[in-house]
């Protein structure tokens, strides 16, 4: 019996994007998943973090929207980082209470965009010079977030 070598298997798959994005994705958040795994936190930890930041008293709904998530998938994520002392809950109004980061959940942030920042830029030099300018509007336009004003082929 011939042994075939996973290159050759994966020849076939090389030439479906989606594929070739899975594949790019999965190793990149890999590599995230490791580096902030020094921190005790994982890539959702951090990017609710950074989203708490950049819009404080957020009510779960809207975090769950944005982050392209359902709900109860995002309870125990907060539930987790509210017992590390890194979120609180605040009251927005008689129905709504908005998530806050804590000074602690600042302190864990400014390492943590540390390490996503070193990891964005090692991400980006695997790529040609020429072609670093279009990587993210090419990742927004596949997402269905890009330029509407493109003309289309």
């Amino acid at each position: 019996m011939k042994t075939r070598s996973r290159a050759s298997l994966q020849e076939p798959l090389l030439g479906l994007a989606g594929y070739v994005l899975r594949r790019a994705s999965t190793a990149a958040m890999a590599e995230l998943s490791q580096r902030l795994a020094r921190l005790d936190l994982r890539p959702i930890d951090a990017t609710l973090l950074v989203l708490l930041d950049a819009a404080p008293q957020v009510t779960h709904s809207e975090v769950a929207e944005t982050l392209g998530l359902r709900r109860p998938n995002l309870v125990p994520v907060v539930m987790e980082l509210e017992k590390r002392g890194l979120l609180e809950r605040t009251r927005v109004d008689f129905r709504s209470e908005g998530l806050v980061l804590t000074q602690q959940g600042r302190v864990l942030l400014d390492r943590a965009r540390r390490i996503i920042e070193l990891h964005e830029q090692q991400l980006i030099e695997r790529v040609p010079v020429r072609l670093r300018p279009m990587v993210v509007p090419i990742l927004m336009a596949l997402w269905g977030h890009g330029d509407d004003d493109a003309p289309s082929p």
